[in-house]
């Protein structure tokens, strides 16, 4: 007779139902998520919400407010003052999303969200002047509106005038840049909510169906994303962000959790079968802990305009998290017992057994603190959604992005969730074993976790002697006649403690490796055995695994934005600038992996090399990430021979030696 299985409890169960709709049905949104405003269109008045007021006593903010789904063009502005039309100066705007438009054959610079105008009066006017400010919008749906006048007073006063009238406040919002000065247009952009449009007798767009939109977004550019979220409609961000997360799930941004969510699973003493709905109920648990406290942490790190990794990986919070995840292993080896007193535990207890699937608060409470240090890294994705936060400061939709994008990176989680309850195996021997195992993944992901933080050779010591533990632990070393078995142990069994014990061996020879090479001299983990197969004579060569030369690229270092811009003014050649830390894994794996190749070092030979080191995370380092709209490295900035920034061929992230030695090629052929 089959024993009954495990099921979740109805509580948690109804929730995750609700959860799996909610993102089944923002994906399905991706394509339909606008259809609904097609047939309805806002009053302009609402659409573009205008005000004013005097920023100084010669000169006018202008200030319209967008609704979400329209924006308006920035050729389209007008300004004139009557009677005396020389009083206007020329409007110093700020810069917006250029688009491609078919219909014109040119690029056109659009604003989203809020756009802030500043027209400079020339004082001395003998009458009131009649400031008349004419501006469109459009929709994105496809229709645009007819040029709407506002007109407004200017009194005149001692070095300046008052101003009256309509719309007129004491101050508005100040003027913010939609995307970086240079960024250069989408291509294609979809025509059919073109100015034209407005006039029934313009012609067609050759090419209404193309839309760069979604190649922007999947491109993993941070200003094209932040510009796709700036123009898109709310569901199309949520599939999008939820999609982009997906895309995460194997990034240094989530693999760290996978051995703390399996220690969670295989640490749950009080239910000794393990089923599937229980692994994915932890699981989900877990992620929706890390979400919260992404969501919550990226939009304070988006509306301060700082890095959420360069806030979070300082060496303290690393230190400290490292301890929690020792003892946490330690608890794994029975050293001590993780339980409150005992009058706590009984009031506890009783508390919670009241409450549908109170039992899983433990993997919550331990996501959300494996989300303030574990996960937090910046790829374009995430820096896209942070610059999205900065520019518009809607922290609706920018936390709703987020934690749509934080569930998309849970994916695997909840796989490895629903797979591992099963296929953990059963309370026994075994599970001791296995505990004991977890337990030296928590040390790795604890030592991982300050690598950066250490001398490269004592990291490698710490390395091998983690494999070694682990070797012991896994039986490498203990004969098969002295291993207490069953009596009546199946053929699959001792397949299984076979293989078992071969992958201890075989950590236990990569240990000994490592401890040979660095006696050598060696300091790479990756090749441990170079010092013994190095043959070139070069200071600035090594070679590599497969016998070709790899090359260290010397950087100059920059400390502050004076310094860049001292650089820049004198540089003769393309520069490239790139944002370090020592705890940026994608840093390492960039000089590592990247900056070593023959193709890509003989490139960038021909540049002028820059590094701004940013893990202390001062002010100074901050205004430099802040100049270029960065939340935290890894960053790489190109300029050309002239000092002029390069925004087309910024890098966010890791790249490979193929897809870098691609992007210096396009900046080397950049006027």
């Amino acid at each position: 007779m089959q024993g009954k299985r495990a099921r979740l409890p109805g509580a948690a169960r109804r929730v995750l139902q609700a959860l799996f709709t909610c993102l089944l049905l923002a994906i399905g949104a991706l394509q339909v998520g606008t259809a609904y405003a097609e047939d309805t269109y806002l009053d302009p008045k609402v659409a573009f919400v205008f005000s004013a007021a005097m920023h100084a006593p010669d000169r006018v903010d202008v200030h319209f407010k967008i609704a979400p789904g329209y924006y308006m063009y920035r050729e389209r502005f007008k300004f004139a003052a009557a009677p005396q039309a020389d009083r206007l100066g020329a409007p110093v705007y700020p810069h917006g999303l250029v688009k491609y438009d078919p219909t014109f054959q040119r690029d056109l610079e659009v604003y989203h969200n809020q756009v802030t105008i500043s027209v400079p009066v020339k004082p001395g006017a003998l009458l009131p002047q009649t400031l008349s400010i004419t501006g469109q919008g459009c929709a994105d749906a496809g229709l645009c509106y007819p040029p709407m006048t506002t007109r407004v007073t200017l009194t005149p006063v001692a070095q300046g005038y008052t101003l009256s009238g309509q719309g007129v406040v004491a101050s508005v919002p100040a003027a913010r840049d939609e995307t970086p000065p240079g960024t250069p247009p989408l291509m294609p952009a979809n025509a059919s909510a073109s100015p034209q449009a407005a006039n029934p007798g313009a012609a067609p767009s050759q090419d209404t169906t193309s839309s760069p939109i979604g190649e922007s977004a999947f491109g993993m550019t941070d200003v094209g994303l932040a510009a796709f979220l700036t123009g898109a409609g709310w569901f199309k961000i949520i599939g999008l962000c939820l999609l982009l997360g997906i895309l995460l799930t194997f990034t240094p941004c989530v693999l760290p959790m996978v051995p703390i969510l399996l220690a969670v699973i295989a640490g749950d003493t009080r239910h000794a079968r393990k089923s599937r709905a229980r692994g994915l109920g932890v699981a989900a648990t877990y992620v929706l802990g890390v979400s919260v406290v992404y969501t919550i942490l990226g939009i304070a790190a988006g509306l301060a305009g700082a890095g959420l990794a360069a806030w979070l990986q300082t060496p303290w919070v690393l230190g400290i998290f490292a301890v929690l995840l020792v003892l946490l292993a330690l608890s794994m080896f029975d050293v001590f017992t993780i339980q409150a007193p005992v009058g706590v535990q009984s009031a506890l207890s009783a508390k919670i057994a009241k409450i549908p699937g109170g039992h899983f608060g433990g993997s919550f409470i331990i996501g959300m603190l494996s989300a303030l240090v574990v996960g937090p890294c910046v790829a374009a994705p995430l820096a896209g959604v942070l610059l999205f936060i900065s520019q518009t400061g809607d922290v609706t939709l920018g936390g709703s992005a987020l934690f749509a994008l934080a569930w998309g990176q849970g994916a695997l989680l909840l796989v490895v969730g629903a797979t591992s309850g099963a296929l953990l195996p059963k309370a026994g021997p075994w599970m001791d074993g296995v505990k004991r195992l977890f337990g030296m993944l928590l040390i790795a992901t604890a030592w991982w976790m300050i690598n950066p933080l250490l001398p490269q050779g004592l990291a490698i010591v710490g390395w091998a002697l983690i494999a070694l533990c682990s070797a012991l632990l896994m039986g490498a070393f203990t004969s098969s006649h002295n291993r207490p078995a069953p009596a009546s142990a199946p053929s699959g069994h001792q397949v299984a403690l076979a293989a078992w014990r071969t992958i201890g061996l075989a950590l236990a020879f990569w240990a000994a490796l490592q401890i040979v090479g660095l006696l050598a001299g060696g300091r790479d983990i990756l090749r441990p055995l170079a010092p013994f197969t190095q043959t070139t004579t070069s200071p600035f060569a090594a070679n590599g695994i497969d016998g070709t030369p790899t090359y260290k690229t010397a950087f100059t270092r920059i400390h502050s934005v004076a310094e860049l811009d001292s650089l820049l003014a004198n540089t003769t050649r393309p520069v490239m600038l790139d944002f370090y830390a020592d705890w940026c894994v994608s840093c390492i794996e960039m000089e590592r992996f990247t900056f070593t190749s023959p193709q890509v070092a003989q490139l960038l030979s021909r540049m002028t090399l820059v590094q701004a080191d940013v893990t202390q995370n001062t002010p100074d380092d901050q205004a430099l990430l802040k100049r270029f709209s960065l939340f935290g490295p890894p960053g790489i900035i190109f300029f050309n021979a002239q000092g002029q920034q390069l925004p087309a061929h910024r890098v966010i992230g890791f790249k490979n030696a193929t897809d870098f030695t691609a992007i210096l090629q396009k900046v080397a052929a950049a006027p």
